[in-house]
């Protein structure tokens, strides 16, 4: 999953290590996140959406992998 928590947690001036502890996760939990490497929980994300003051679709979105099911069977 793509997302701009990188680029919406430094235009706020915020360290890695400040957004983790307001978020009550390690350091490596924030990098990992905004490199693409883990997809959050749905109360992580809410969390982070809340703390951005965004809107969770504002802030995630779905990478070229992340595509919905074509749905229904054949």
């Amino acid at each position: 999953m793509k997302n701009d928590v990188r680029t919406l947690r430094t235009e706020r001036g915020w360290t890695q290590v400040q957004f983790a502890e307001a978020l009550g996760v390690s350091r490596q939990t924030v990098n990992a996140l905004e490199t693409g490497r883990y997809d959050p929980s749905l109360p992580l994300a809410f969390r982070v959406s809340a703390l951005l003051s965004r809107p969770i679709e504002e802030i995630f979105f779905p990478g070229e992998h992340d595509a919905p099911p074509s749905g229904g069977r054949r």
